[in-house]
């Protein structure tokens, strides 16, 4: 694509030329090449003209889709949405309101609250139930007995009542089921069981028909829906019968291992043996005999509903899952043979199916296809969404009927013979009884007038909802023709012709005033604003230059300012500019001269100091430095277009001339040889002597930079420190010298006394902390690296009370670790060369040998019970009430641990622990940390227990409660996992079902021997500890992963509808 413009040459003359269209980048470049041939000083008013790119020429339509860096074009900013005919529907984005409107003959749908698809699809079967839905209007309550027809419903049934009459009569596309889901108090952001709730629901109708005052209303669910079966037994010794009635609302049929609803029936119906455990108590015989079982239909509802038991229970995964089998069923039932009196003629005709999309038993879509018993067409309801079926002809369709995923085997459709249809999804089927020709009574119910009423508000209410959509779209086409009439006029009044005054506008707000979505604001040239108060040259390509009586009227309607003409071009930036870019252009020339310098000796030894570092860079800091004076002529911190400052430096390493150098801080050059009091380096390693000529050249691009002639003296504070810090360094090895010779073994870590096996040389040992050794050592292998240990502070190993926090018995079972004992005459070392706060000591008191053999041991200070007894209960109440700590799962397989795993471990967010935690450094920086020598860690016991103790041996033993330092080490076929005490047993397993594949019911957990088996208590209440390893044995280790597919849908188990409308709550 071509632009035709003015191109700027490179002597800065315009010349007529047909080219590419420049790039932004191309078009700044071109706009200051004048300066490589014109010195500040000799700036006109062409050539800041030229800086602005005030002579390009504006692009023609269709050659450009917007040069951002030409003032001059205004083409691909919005215009085109404007010039020409325009349809009205672009002037507003408010839907037809017709389109909500209900069509002529149809039905009405409804809205899918989140998850209440399985409420929708039932509520649309119960509705085309005429019986039903005519009896629900006959219905006495308070509401139709109150005088008030404004009165809104309030129960369950009032509120079914009043969608019922808005589903036959509303003017609404679809209505909003929220009332009596509401009075139900279901969950609409959870999917429950459908079969269940149908259960649930025609109960909850049953009990309120049955307190009706007419009794013809009262039996309608049973006539409509309830059956009697007989369960049959028949004893094998003397052949007694006995028979037990039942009633029934549904008819469970399996479906697993069936091909079609005639199977299931027959499966259902069949004998059934009694024997073994499961024998019959005959009364007749008056023991358990073998016996025989089966189920006989004794009579049959008008309605039958057939659940087709897709959802099973699954042992290996403990929960249910869904059977994606064919099952083939007809138009026309025969019940005739199924039934007891075989002469009872029991025809029934499909008049629903009910549909789960879906392949788990824990998610999917619910969807019914009904049979209008007025005009026997078939519907299939999707929620808002209601299609009618061609032919009067069920019709399935590919959507229900193909499976979702792979997981299920790509088993092909059976073929149907007419009359027949076949699903894989169908839940649930509604049979008709045929009633006899005299008998049909299809007319429609009506609505009484109490709900007519009501349902004639709702239709005012969707109404006036329509008009003022309908108003709204009118005010949007009636402003967007008035917009179009302006833009039209305004937009070719906007290029400048040559001579005419002109002035700037932001190309933002021109593309927000064509963009008929967004409100026009007032014109803001204020960003635009250099610090001299001009125009940015930089902000030239987010401007516009549009002609004075353009601007005129744009200002006059929308406001705004400042407004920005000719004399608002800035001459100082334009200098500025000039300047600066010339001397960048400079800069390659005198790098080339500065190497040779820096070669050349200097004369006689004479010069200026200049640092080596910022002679390597010198060149980067001058171009840094060149960009920074570009930066300071903008106006606040606005950012140029192409300005390379715009980057953010890196710190730190920076490559020179092909090398990694260090330039951390370095922000001014010949800093780097500066001393802390501003004075000359005494390093003279690092700074080197140049000419005056090469200086001369540095201060060019450096006029700040410190200066230091060959004369300079270095700082003489930093002489004296220098000998201090000598002097200082011989005193500390002397004394690191003498220290370690007086403390070898201490140091070496050689001869230690220990409590396992008492000195006998000695009653008495001393105490000190394991810190103070630490920084000790570390003085003495580094003196002149770090600082002299001068005092003990023992008393960090105190309570508050001033006594010592471990006994004997706790130092021997793993408390002696935060302990250091010393020899006497090594603790009268101590005491000579450090100061000592608190002296402790451990001693050994022998009784008389002819009394006993007993030992005591005390120490000094004296054990502080309370403290001690505070301590021990904080340290078991954190074993119980933990959160987010780490446990260990290890797989055993014939109680020998799994060396690898059986399963893929599935991924699942939150059930595995990191491996490893990464351990803090910089112990200093966390205050109830301190840094020991081999990295670990000594935290502080803040409740009620001024003590320091190592954070790796928080874990307490499960008999007597003692702080155990063995950290564990994660072994093969072992898995972490977050847990926390207040959990309970069954989330654990369900995490590690997601680790190992082992489902919850085939898992044996125990810990050292001890069996978990109750799965509601928590694991604090079972002694699962943090650290500690639980051992799991599966019982069935699985190896078809897939079938605990449907398990991760949960992480809880199901409450189904506790607490809801449904169970009387």
């Amino acid at each position: 694509m071509k632009c035709h413009h003015k191109c700027i040459t490179s002597n800065g003359s315009i010349g007529n030329a047909t080219l590419r269209m420049a790039p932004r980048l191309q078009l700044e470049k071109a706009a200051w090449r004048w300066v490589e041939t014109v010195k500040p000083e000799d700036i006109k008013n062409e050539h800041i003209e030229l800086a602005y790119r005030i002579a390009l020429s504006a692009c023609q339509r269709g050659t450009c889709r917007n040069c951002k860096g030409n003032p001059n074009c205004l083409i691909g900013i919005g215009e085109h949405l404007w010039l020409g005919d325009i349809d009205e529907n672009t002037f507003h984005n408010i839907d037809d309101p017709s389109s909500e409107r209900r069509d002529k003959n149809t039905f009405v749908g409804l809205t899918n609250l989140g998850a209440t698809c399985y409420v929708n699809t039932f509520l649309q079967v119960w509705f085309h139930n005429l019986e039903l839905r005519q009896t629900l209007y006959l219905c006495q309550n308070a509401w139709v007995e109150s005088a008030d027809s404004e009165k809104e419903p309030q129960t369950i049934c009032e509120h079914l009542q009043y969608l019922f009459a808005l589903l036959q009569n509303s003017s609404r596309r679809s209505i909003d089921p929220s009332g009596l889901v509401k009075a139900l108090g279901l969950n609409t952001g959870q999917q429950q069981d459908a079969q269940e709730f149908s259960k649930l629901f025609l109960s909850l109708l049953e009990e309120f028909l049955l307190k009706q005052k007419n009794p013809n209303l009262q039996n309608v669910i049973q006539e409509q829906f309830c059956g009697m079966i007989s369960y049959v037994t028949v004893c094998d010794q003397c052949g007694r019968s006995s028979s037990l009635p039942s009633r029934f609302y549904e008819l469970e049929l399996n479906i697993q291992g069936h091909k079609n609803l005639m199977e299931c029936l027959t499966e259902f119906l069949k004998e059934e043996k009694l024997d073994g455990d499961n024998r019959y108590h005959c009364e007749s015989c008056q023991t358990k005999q073998n016996a025989t079982r089966h189920i006989k239909l004794q009579s049959l509802p008008r309605t039958l509903n057939l659940q087709l038991m897709r959802f099973v229970f699954d042992r290996k995964t403990g929960h249910k899952k869904k059977l994606n089998t064919f099952i083939n069923f007809p138009e026309i039932l025969d019940m005739g043979p199924f039934m007891e009196r075989k002469e009872e003629k029991c025809v029934f005709e499909l008049s629903a199916v009910l549909i789960h999309r879906g392949i788990s038993a824990y998610s999917g879509h619910y969807i019914a296809h009904v049979r209008d018993a007025l005009s026997n067409d078939w519907y299939k309801f999707n929620d808002e969404e209601i299609e009618k079926m061609e032919g009067k002809k069920l019709q399935l369709g590919l959507e229900e009927d193909i499976a979702e995923t792979v997981k299920i085997s790509q088993s092909r459709k059976p073929k149907c013979s007419r009359g027949y249809h076949c699903s894989r999804n169908a839940y649930m089927l509604v049979y008709k009884r045929q009633p006899e020709q005299d008998d049909r009574n299809d007319t429609n119910a009506v609505v009484p007038e109490f709900l007519e009423t009501l349902v004639a508000k709702d239709n005012r209410k969707f109404e006036e909802w329509c008009s003022e959509l309908a108003e709204m779209r009118k005010q949007s086409v009636d402003k967007g023709k008035a917009k179009h009439e302006e833009v039209k006029g305004l937009f070719t009044l906007l290029p400048v012709e040559d001579g005419q005054p002109y002035e700037f506008v932001p190309l933002d707000w021109l593309k927000k005033w064509l963009d008929d979505s967004i409100t026009t604001k007032a014109i803001d040239n204020g960003h635009f604003l250099c610090s001299h108060g001009k125009l940015h040259p930089d902000k030239i390509g987010e401007a516009k230059r549009i002609s004075l009586k353009a601007a005129s009227l744009l200002f006059s309607r929308y406001g705004g300012g400042p407004r920005l003409d000719r004399s608002s071009l800035c001459r100082e930036c334009v200098t500025q500019r000039c300047q600066v870019l010339r001397l960048k252009n400079q800069l390659t020339e005198d790098y080339k001269d500065m190497s040779i310098l820096i070669k050349a000796p200097s004369q006689s030894g004479k010069g200026l100091w200049v640092g080596k570092l910022s002679l390597r860079i010198w060149r980067q800091l001058a171009l840094e430095q060149l960009e920074d004076d570009e930066e300071h002529t903008k106006h606040g911190d606005h950012k140029t277009n192409g300005d390379r400052s715009n980057i953010t430096r890196s710190k730190g390493a920076k490559t020179i001339d092909g090398e990694d150098v260090d330039t951390e801080g370095m922000k001014i050059f010949n800093e780097d040889i500066l001393c802390p009091h501003g004075g000359l380096n005494i390093l003279e390693s690092e700074r080197r002597l140049v000419s005056v000529e090469a200086w001369d050249k540095l201060k060019v691009y450096f006029p700040k930079a410190p200066e230091f002639t060959y004369q300079h003296e270095p700082c003489q504070q930093c002489l004296r420190r220098e000998r201090e810090d000598r002097q200082n360094e011989e005193l500390n090895k002397m004394m690191a010298n003498e220290q370690k010779s007086a403390l070898l073994n201490l140091f070496q870590e050689k001869n230690r006394p220990t409590l396992q096996k008492w000195p006998e040389e000695t009653d008495v040992l001393y105490i000190v902390p394991p810190f103070f050794l630490a920084e000790w050592r570390k003085f003495i292998r580094r003196p002149s690296k770090s600082t002299p240990v001068s005092s003990v502070g023992n008393s960090i190993l105190l309570c508050p009370h001033g006594g010592f926090m471990f006994t004997h018995e706790s130092m021997l079972l793993g408390d002696a670790e935060h302990v250091a004992l010393l020899w006497p005459d090594e603790w009268e070392v101590i005491r000579t060369h450090f100061l000592v706060d608190q002296p402790i000591s451990l001693s050994r008191i022998k009784a008389e040998p002819d009394i006993t053999d007993r030992v005591e041991y005390h120490t000094r200070p004296e054990l502080c019970e309370e403290c001690r007894e505070g301590f021990m209960f904080q340290q078991q109440r954190d074993m119980r009430e933990y959160t987010q700590a780490t446990v260990y799962v290890r797989k055993v397989i014939n109680n020998k641990r799994a060396l690898k795993d059986d399963a893929p471990s599935l991924n699942v967010s939150g059930s595995e622990a990191e491996e490893e935690k990464e351990t803090k450094v910089d112990g200093e920086k966390d205050p109830d940390f301190s840094q020991l020598e081999n990295g670990a860690k000594r935290k502080k016991i803040i409740s009620g227990v001024g003590i320091a103790v190592q954070h790796s041996v928080s874990k307490a033993s499960s008999d007597k409660g003692i702080r155990r330092s063995t950290r564990h080490h994660k072994l093969r076929g072992e898995k972490a996992l977050i847990v926390s005490a207040n959990q309970t047993l069954k989330e654990l397993k369900i995490q590690i079902m997601h680790a190992f594949s082992v489902a919850p019911f085939d898992q044996n957990l125990s810990i050292d021997g001890r069996s978990l088996t109750d799965d509601s208590a928590t694991l604090g209440s079972l002694g699962v500890t943090p650290e500690c390893v639980i051992c799991l044995k599966a019982d069935e280790p699985l190896t078809d992963y897939a079938a605990i597919d449907d398990v991760y849908q949960v992480c809880l188990p199901e409450e189904g509808f506790k607490g809801t409308g449904l169970l009387g709550h």
